[in-house]
């Protein structure tokens, strides 16, 4: 399980407009516009004001994930996180079974070739 944080949230902002979206390369995708996750991410991430939570990733799942929160007036903050998932491009990465998670700032540990267990790191 993986969770990217969204440190451009701001607690004090009345109603502010969240927006996620997801780089890879050149091409830019919504990933969380208008109060609902995009496909194919729906079935895939949990979303808090502060952070998504993916349950399982995949290298397709490597790249910019970048937070964008608007406030009352001009109000703009940005923030952005960039995943990289090593392992196979097919096979989710899970918590090996039986451990507590990590905490958030220390999500990978030292990959071993053909070992999935903690294989992304921000």
């Amino acid at each position: 399980a993986v969770d990217i944080p969204c440190s451009a949230f701001r607690s004090s902002w009345s109603n502010p407009r969240i927006e996620w979206k997801f780089q890879k390369g050149s091409s830019l995708q919504l990933f969380y516009y208008g109060g609902k996750l995009t496909e194919p991410y729906q079935n895939r991430v949990q979303f808090s004001p502060t952070s998504i939570h993916f349950e399982s990733v995949t290298r397709e799942d490597s790249g910019k994930y970048i937070c964008e929160v608007v406030g009352d007036g001009s109000h703009i903050a940005k923030s952005e996180v960039t995943l990289t998932v090593q392992g196979g491009d097919s096979v989710p990465c899970h918590p090996p079974r039986g451990h507590l998670p990590s905490p958030p700032r220390d999500l990978v540990s030292p990959r071993v070739p053909g070992d999935r267990e903690g294989c992304a790191s921000l």
